[in-house]
């Protein structure tokens, strides 16, 4: 027993001294520099467009809405929001709906309704929305359709044609 314990603590020391320290290296001159990155520097956050893949020139607004789009979209955010948003500016467990339109630009909406997650850990509005309703809003693994329609409807909800 006393040599499997001895020869634990050998091998434990012997990784650590071997990995070294993981914040420098030596170079060929003998100088020590901090590692560089293979990725590339991230851009900054923009908070008109959120975290995710949608852009202004992505997310093509119909103009009149598309009737078809936003019936599925109704029926959607009928299985998949409606438990916790209601359609009116009354909050329910999140947000209501009305004016959101007025208030975020549709590629917010969109990165917001299929990206929850990093959108509540980066954008500003989201969190001061989050320390309101208490409760973050779940991942509905919505497509990207279906995505589209909800805020094809959440345009007609605010009035539009």
């Amino acid at each position: 027993m006393k040599k499997i314990s001895i020869l634990a603590l050998s091998a434990l020391v012997s990784m650590f001294v071997a990995c070294g320290s993981p914040e420098k290296t030596e170079s060929a001159g003998g100088s020590a520099e901090q590692p560089k990155s293979m990725v590339e520097e991230a851009p900054s956050y923009d908070p008109h467009r959120g975290e995710g893949k949608w852009t202004a020139e992505n997310v093509n607004l119909n103009e009149p809405l598309n009737a078809e789009w936003v019936t599925s979209g109704e029926s959607v955010s009928g299985v998949k929001c409606a438990s916790c948003h209601k359609f009116s500016d009354e909050k329910l467990v999140g947000p209501g709906w009305k004016g959101v339109t007025t208030r975020r630009s549709p590629e917010w909406i969109m990165n917001f309704i299929t990206n929850p997650d990093p959108m509540l850990d980066k954008d500003p509005e989201a969190q001061a929305m989050l320390e309101i309703c208490l409760v973050r809003m779940p991942n509905q693994s919505l497509s990207d359709g279906e995505a589209r329609n909800i805020l094809e409807f959440m345009f007609k909800n605010d009035g539009k044609k």
